[in-house]
């Protein structure tokens, strides 16, 4: 399972040549965004002793800092026809076995009491659904990739075909 360490945006045509099938950004939700706004509010609290001008300055500063660890902390999904990239992590096509879908109750299992340890997990707190990815590589350890979705029967789809 070779990893990348760039946070380079994925082209939509791949070095590898091939098309890209599916494409997702596994955004944070809106209420993300408000909780770091009031997060970076309480800036205004600790600096407003300072004086009103420093303390909006820290809101600002920090909002800026929280929004940019968001953005570029912001995992992606592409399967191309011959590879899969899920996060920092990307496969051959080859390796790549059932995918499986889950929502609810059946998500919240897969995440935890289903769990594998040996997993590769891409998963968001803020998206709910879940897809199974199975991994055929005989020299890989990893039994399955685990990633959150907005679109998981879109996916599953895409690994199928």
């Amino acid at each position: 399972m070779p990893e990348s360490s760039s946070s380079a945006p994925v082209p939509s045509t791949p070095s590898t040549g091939g098309t890209v099938v599916y494409r997702e950004k596994l955004w944070p939700n809106v209420w993300i965004w408000i909780i770091s706004a009031g997060v970076a509010g309480a800036g205004i609290l600790v600096f407003a002793p300072i004086s009103a001008t420093a303390g909006y300055t820290a809101a600002v500063v920090l909002f800026a800092i929280i929004a940019i660890l968001l953005i570029l902390s912001t995992p992606s999904i592409v399967v191309t026809e011959s590879t899969l990239t899920v996060g920092r992590a990307t496969i051959e096509r080859r390796f790549v076995g059932a995918a499986q879908s889950f929502r609810g109750e059946e998500a919240t299992a897969e995440r935890g009491v289903r769990l594998n340890g040996l997993a590769y997990l891409c998963i968001r707190g803020w998206i709910d659904p879940v897809v199974k990815i199975d991994i055929t590589d005989p020299s890989d350890p990893t039994p399955y990739w685990l990633a959150s979705s907005r679109r998981p029967n879109e996916l599953a789809a895409a690994l199928s075909s």
